[in-house]
């Protein structure tokens, strides 16, 4: 049994590279590295930071950036430390909108020389907030219709943080790739109302299997703790679980920061407001994300469909549904 990566870090660096960014990376080497601050609102350690840490700690390695951050920033000091690192001097703002949408766009007003860039759920606003979704929807669709083929007990379960709309698209992705190849399939579905909390995560996978299910969409970390409990098969989310799981997550709806960031760093070095929606660096189609899944798990028919599905995303003859409406 091999594992198929379909993402790498060779593949996002190209990936930005077809959208300009690598001529920027080129030239960003012989200039003055620019000063990023990052606002986590989470551990590092929970897969969503875990993308961004990474891509920004790689850019920091390679001279481009010189990166500072914050972990664990709660919502009500989240206002705080963005002025912070804008009282500063920091030229860019990496961080995460989605509890505090009203006040960073206040504190970006506040300091219309400052770039900010952060996941959210609304638009951008003025010149200088911008704002990049986690959209890995095509991956996790493509992850539920090799699921599809795989369950047992025609029942499957995913596990989210809280219904915000990207959350609730993700798992509908998954849930609409489930039902393109098996109608009859049931979804159940459990917020645990938190973005990070491993234990809580693994308890509402364990009650959905309890529910029936026999395979879990882990849209937060934990969860893939609950299927390995119970000797059933898991999908990750947003990084590759396989390593840490290998009996377990089969498949991985990954997520690549770095397009989208190399984009922000272009439009920063060139002066040019920043104030747009990144998303799009990060789609399938874009390089900036896919599907990993260990071959030879989901049976020979499943795969192939799936891979088809894939190229047709890929083509921009297919897209995945984007429904954001809270997964019933």
């Amino acid at each position: 049994m091999t594992t198929e990566i379909r993402l790498s870090r060779r593949a996002l660096l190209a990936s930005a590279a077809v959208l300009s960014a690598g001529t920027f990376l080129s030239a960003a080497r012989a200039a003055a590295p620019i000063n990023v601050a990052g606002i986590h609102g989470s551990p590092v350690e929970n897969a969503w930071n875990s993308v961004l840490h990474k891509a920004l700690q790689d850019a920091a390695a390679e001279g481009v950036i010189e990166y500072v951050f914050s972990e664990g920033v709660s919502g009500t000091d989240y206002a705080r430390a963005m002025r912070e690192y804008a009282e500063q001097g920091h030229q860019l703002i990496i961080g995460e909108a989605y509890a505090v949408e009203t006040e960073a766009r206040e504190v970006a007003a506040d300091y219309p020389e400052t770039a900010f860039v952060l996941g959210s759920s609304g638009k951008e606003a003025g010149d200088n907030f911008g704002v990049f979704g986690t959209w890995n929807h095509d991956g996790a669709y493509l992850a539920g219709m090799l699921a599809g083929k795989m369950t047992k007990s025609n029942v499957v379960g995913s596990v989210g943080a809280m219904p915000i709309p990207e959350v609730n698209m993700l798992i509908n992705a998954f849930g609409e790739g489930v039902k393109a190849v098996n109608p009859d399939a049931k979804l159940l579905v459990s917020f645990i109302g938190t973005f990070f909390d491993p234990p809580k995560a693994r308890e509402a996978g364990l009650a959905q299997i309890d529910a029936g299910a026999d395979i879990l969409f882990g849209e937060r970390i934990g969860t893939a703790d609950a299927a390995k409990a119970r000797g059933i098969k898991s999908v990750g989310s947003l990084i590759d679980y396989t390593p840490r799981y290998p009996d377990t997550v089969f498949a991985n709806a990954l997520w690549g920061f770095r397009p989208i960031l190399n984009a922000a760093l272009a439009d920063v070095a060139a002066g040019k407001p920043v104030g747009k929606d990144y998303t799009p660096f990060g789609l399938l189609k874009e390089g900036g994300s896919d599907i990993a899944f260990v071959k030879g798990v989901a049976p020979a028919d499943a795969e192939a469909t799936m891979e088809a599905r894939r190229a047709e995303i890929k083509a921009g003859t297919f897209e995945v549904p984007r429904n954001m409406e809270e997964p019933k």
